[in-house]
């Protein structure tokens, strides 16, 4: 459950404060965290759909036509596939590029918090 505090105009977990699990404040020296890259995010979406469908590495390179190794740095976001490779990948997994697109567009928003803002109530922000 989620409650606000008047005083701090914040969003505030309930439920934590109940259980004795409270965060502690961000303090405004700690660098915010880097926001993932696209290629880290399509990775993932990939290799989620490699492994639902209990499929390895070397099969989905090898229907490809590419390294095991390099599909492995594609999958961790370590590579900048081109859209040719996307293409290629998708088709090798059957997942047609608009669901690829679909899902990395969720897997950005998922993060996204709710903060007050002063005199303006509350509003979206990323995490």
């Amino acid at each position: 459950m989620v409650g606000m505090d008047p005083k701090q105009r914040t969003i505030v977990d309930l439920a934590a404060v109940r259980a004795g699990r409270v965060p502690r404040p961000r303090d405004a020296r700690t660098p915010k965290p880097e926001p993932r890259l696209l290629r880290q995010v399509y990775g993932e979406v990939l290799r989620d759909e490699r492994r639902d469908q209990d499929r390895s590495l070397d099969d989905v390179a090898r229907a490809v036509g590419m390294s095991k190794q390099y599909l492995s740095e594609v999958e961790r976001g370590r590579k900048e596939p081109s859209s040719e490779i996307l293409r290629s990948v998708c088709a090798a997994l059957d997942l047609p590029m608009e669901q690829l697109l679909a899902r990395g567009i969720r897997r950005m928003t998922a993060h996204r918090t709710l903060r007050a803002a002063p005199g303006r109530g509350i509003e979206l922000c990323a995490a």
